[in-house]
């Protein structure tokens, strides 16, 4: 095991960043949400839940993948340049570093202040009067009590599968007549409490106040019930986090064996392998723990002592409390589009036809995609309606519009992506509802996932066909849509439609298209066309023309695109990266990096848009779209950027990344050596907030805001970037 000093020391020669070690400090990001003071407390424990949430996928995706490689001896390629043993004992200090400070920060600082908000998490039924004993009493007794399964391990029984991301409760017991000296005599027995009950039962008080009392804290106290004429030793609540990364054999018969593919890979998260146990500390009987440790061949790295309430993303049963919900902030109302206002109410097609409208979601309201939809299921004029699907919306309105259309006998065709991770079942459940509403679906293709979003509607307008598109870099879901910041475009453009058009005929037949005039897209052309598009910048800055890159994507990871943003830095290029997750390239490093900087913003929003400006030399190159700078975006994925051409539309897009690098509320400064810092807002500096911002701008306060006013403040040799110039109250001419 090589010692911690030289593991630090090779992961900071690197000139590229681990994706897992770059996540955790993302994660650092989220629960710093929770520990500003202006939230309310519910907002706050918002998004502790959110952190606890996010490290379950992580274990769940990112450390599963790793020990694919570990439990079969295959060597992987990080960019920490360790070896998997040496990487998984980094990950996972990190991880219990991350988890120490998620729950000293919780214990601390907000358990102390729920009575002030008018509840109470009990840790004993001691507590409670003998009236609401009486209804824990009934509520285990006509609810819990049949739901329960004792499952024994001995001699006579196999062990039990237990349950991915489940409470249980192990317990130790002996028979009465048995000799407590005798560890033999010991039998481990496993209760799962169901996922399909509340996490906790909840009692409110004539003072007002809500009690949440954990299930588990019940079960325990009525086991005597489950365990008759039997001495219990020890009652050991746990959890465990199985292996849940998996991915599909490449199959030519895609449309009958890929979903019977799916369901029976989606079946092995509930048996995968067991990357993490989550244990109660100071509380467990330590030979069940080495049971349950050669059981599953773990070690004490894969063991997570948990010092109270253990899963926090049981918190959102306490966020989402109804008699609670009103200490959440209400965000404003979203605003109607910039510079043009559209309801939903008149003639949707018309207001398209007059020009491209840009959206940026959840400040315009997602209304008019979903008006578009529906009006177009019922227009009569309107011949055929595609789309992409990849997440979609409980009681979906886009599912509802599609049936509709389908019914109303127009052409319906549907690339709807079933492989969406933790999404697969219900995708898999909705494609064949439309496909049994007659929309000809296509479920995904076998060795990629369809990520990008695009719809194309087809209307008969008097003597002529007119094609209506919509492009985004969010799912075609009305319920995130209010939660996450995207940008979508409506247009009628027939340089728009015809590449779309051509798409779905390469998705849906077998049409190759060599190139599209408009869109960018993935697999194939991607990478190439990006990193086209930064060379051009670096030629600019070597023939002394102005130049400059600003980037907003969700995770920053191809080596090769790494590389061109760095050689591009070198040719005098400044670069200003706006990355919400995980960020592989090392900004800021003598020689490599100098004049890029990147940050990340992390807020009331999760920020989900993606946009690319190049300057060209004064006429500037825009695209948004669906696509990270991911090898998986690159090459494992069917993505697409679209040119967003139309001035107005193009200058909305520009004034989103320069209010971006100008917030100083949620803004995160990335360092060289892979850490965050926060951006502090100086007392003489106006406060920015973004998440705010947006939802108050109009057309007269962006139309003269430049991107290139920014990136003149830095000169090629100078290392101060816009970030940091922000960060002490330059004038930046906005």
């Amino acid at each position: 095991m090589l010692p911690l000093e030289k593991i630090q020391e090779i992961i900071q020669e690197s000139n590229y960043i681990s994706r897992d070690l770059s996540w955790i400090q993302f994660n650092y990001r989220v629960l710093d949400q929770a520990k500003k003071e202006r939230r309310s407390l519910l907002e706050r424990l918002k998004f502790i839940a959110i952190a606890a949430s996010n490290l379950d996928e992580f274990f769940m995706i990112r450390v599963g993948s790793l020990y694919n490689y570990l439990d079969y001896n295959k060597q992987r390629n990080d960019f920490s340049n360790l070896r998997e043993e040496p990487f998984r004992q980094t990950l996972y200090a990190q991880c219990q570093e991350f988890k120490e400070n998620l729950y000293a920060y919780f214990i601390e600082n907000l358990v102390s202040k729920f009575a002030d908000s008018g509840f109470s998490i009990l840790t004993t039924l001691e507590d409670l009067s003998e009236q609401e004993r009486e209804k824990v009493r009934d509520y285990f007794h006509a609810t819990i009590f049949p739901m329960l399964t004792p499952m024994v391990y001995d001699n006579h029984h196999t062990f039990p599968i237990l349950m991915n991301k489940i409470l249980v409760l192990g317990i130790v017991t002996k028979g009465r007549n048995e000799s407590s000296s005798e560890a033999n005599n010991r039998k481990a027995s496993f209760v799962q409490i169901p996922q399909n009950l509340p996490r906790f039962f909840e009692i409110e008080r004539n003072s007002g106040e809500i009690v949440f009392i954990p299930i588990e804290l019940i079960i325990r106290n009525y086991l005597d019930m489950i365990f008759r004429n039997v001495e219990i030793s020890s009652v050991t609540l746990f959890r465990i986090t199985r292996n849940g990364d998996f991915s599909l054999e490449e199959n030519d018969d895609l449309e009958v064996d890929v979903l019977q593919e799916l369901k029976s890979k989606l079946k092995t998260r509930k048996t995968g392998r067991v990357v993490r146990l989550e244990i109660e500390q100071g509380n467990y009987s330590t030979w069940l723990l080495r049971l349950l440790k050669s059981r599953w061949d773990i070690d004490d790295a894969n063991i997570f002592e948990i010092p109270y309430l253990l899963d926090l993303t049981s918190l959102w049963q306490i966020v989402r409390n109804k008699d609670l919900s009103s200490d959440i902030k209400k965000m404003p109302s979203a605003v109607a589009p910039l510079a043009l206002q559209i309801q939903t109410e008149g003639d949707i097609f018309q207001k398209i036809k007059r020009r491209d409208l840009l959206l940026h979601h959840p400040y315009n309201s997602f209304e008019p995609v979903l008006h578009l939809l529906e009006e177009a299921a019922e227009d009569p004029d309107v011949l055929a309606i595609k789309i992409t699907i990849y997440r979609l919306a409980k009681d979906s309105r886009i599912t509802n519009a599609l049936l509709r259309a389908a019914e109303n006998g127009k052409n319906v065709a549907v690339l709807f992506e079933v492989k969406a991770r933790f999404d697969e079942e219900n995708n898999i459940r909705e494609a064949q509802r439309l496909q049994q509403a007659g929309c000809f679906v296509i479920y995904g293709i076998s060795n990629v996932k369809t990520h990008t979003k695009l719809m194309l509607i087809v209307r008969k307008e008097k003597d002529r066909v007119v094609r209506y598109v919509h492009m985004s870099s969010g799912n075609y879901n009305e319920d995130t849509a209010r939660l996450y910041t995207d940008v979508s475009l409506l247009s009628t453009k027939e340089i728009y439609a015809q590449d779309i058009s051509e798409f779905f005929n390469a998705i849906t037949g077998h049409s190759v298209p060599e190139q599209y005039r408009q869109l960018i897209t993935a697999p194939n052309l991607m990478r190439k066309k990006l990193i086209n598009l930064i060379e051009n910048e670096k030629n600019n800055a070597l023939q002394g023309l102005p130049s400059g890159i600003c980037i907003k994507i969700n995770s920053l990871q191809d080596q090769e695109f790494c590389d061109a943003l760095y050689s591009a830095s070198q040719a005098g290029v400044p670069i200003e990266l706006i990355v919400r997750g995980v960020c592989c390239l090392r900004p800021k490093r003598k020689g490599l990096s100098e004049n890029i900087a990147v940050r990340s913003i992390v807020g009331d929003f999760l920020e989900h848009a993606r946009l690319f400006y190049f300057h060209n030399a004064g006429e500037p190159l825009v695209y948004g779209g669906s696509a990270d700078a991911m090898v998986r975006s690159f090459d494992r994925r069917i993505e697409s950027l679209f040119q967003i051409i139309e001035p107005q539309a193009r200058q909305e897009a520009i004034s989103i990344l320069a209010y971006n690098l100008m917030d100083n509320q949620n803004s995160y400064l990335m360092q060289e050596d892979g850490t965050y810092h926060a951006l502090e807002c100086l007392p003489e500096v106006e406060p920015i907030d973004v998440h705010r911002l947006f939802f108050d701008l109009n057309w007269e306060k962006i139309e003269n805001v430049r991107l290139d006013a920014l990136f003149k403040k830095i000169a090629p040799a100078t290392p101060s970037m816009l970030s940091e110039a922000i960060q002490n109250g330059a004038d930046l001419d906005l």
